[in-house]
């Protein structure tokens, strides 16, 4: 895939980034060296890899989902502002 100093800009410009006209060219090989990295990358054979969700071969420790405080809504409400039904009223930040 062939990338240009105008696709570049173009992707710049989208991406609301400012890219000096005398970087541009750096900039698009750069860009065109990581495309071709990720071509070179997806041209392996991972047919019989199983997908991991981390390179070690370890178990996730978890713990036990059970309820260690108990509810002091009424406690922490207390020293609220604003308070309507059980829940804490904010002022308006956005029309």
């Amino acid at each position: 895939m062939s990338i240009t100093p105008a696709d570049i800009a173009q992707v710049a410009s989208l991406a609301r980034l400012k890219i000096p006209e005398d970087a541009l060219q750096d900039v698009t090989d750069r860009f065109g060296r990581i495309l071709e990295l990720v071509d070179e990358l997806q041209q392996v054979d991972t047919t019989g890899v199983d997908p991991m969700s981390n390179p070690h071969d370890m178990q996730q420790r978890l713990r036990a989902d059970e309820i260690t405080e108990t509810n002091a809504r009424e406690r922490l409400q207390s020293v609220a502002p604003a308070v309507d039904q059980g829940y804490f009223l904010v002022p308006r930040v956005i029309d």
